[in-house]
């Protein structure tokens, strides 16, 4: 008998016990750490895009970007007023959205400006834009979408996975993007 009053097979019984339900808390924190962490919603080519929901500036609404472009070819851009390579990707951008369109081809670009709305309309009408303007005051969709700086480009499939994924201003008018961009109109979903 211990000290305490419990016999031997009871004091190691319960430290047994005691070791038993630390191994179970780390694994399920380890389970939890690999189930959240950026890899398992990713960011990368072939992978479903996270989800997010933005202020589309047309409506007023808060959208998501699944439930919004569900089954859509879609061109998600991560931009800002005051960054120069995005004024330089804009008018790329609303030349392969005009020409693409009647097709089904959707623009999602993202302003991260924190200033009042406004601004970013007004951003947009100088450059005649006609695709969907959102907005994500808060900065998280960079936290989502593990982006490094802006424009950040991300095109989906009908299905919502990453085909292609462009850091900096591109060329979206250009054929070899067009082209893509046709194929994956045609695939159904």
């Amino acid at each position: 008998m211990l000290g305490t009053g419990l016999k031997e097979d009871d004091y190691m019984s319960k430290q047994w016990w005691i070791v038993g339900l630390i191994v179970v808390a780390m694994v399920a924190g380890a389970v939890a750490l690999v189930k959240n962490s950026p890899d398992s919603y990713g960011v990368a080519v072939g992978k479903q895009a996270p989800d997010f929901r933005v202020m589309n500036l047309t409506t007023g609404d808060s959208i998501s970007l699944r439930e919004h472009y569900a089954g859509q070819v879609t061109l998600v851009n991560i931009w800002a007023t005051w960054c120069a390579p995005c004024r330089e990707e804009m008018p790329s951008m609303e030349a392969a959205y005009k020409e693409l369109a009647p097709r089904g081809f959707k623009v999602a670009a993202v302003s991260i400006d924190e200033d009042d709305p406004e601004a970013v309309k007004a951003f947009a009408a100088s450059f005649g834009l006609t695709f969907d303007i959102l907005q994500d005051r808060s900065g998280l969709i960079q936290r989502d979408y593990q982006t490094t700086g802006v424009p950040e480009s991300f095109l989906l499939d009908r299905e919502g996975r990453i085909v292609k994924r462009i850091m900096g201003a591109h060329d979206w008018s250009a054929k070899l993007n067009r082209d893509l961009i046709e194929r994956l109109l045609e695939q159904q979903s």
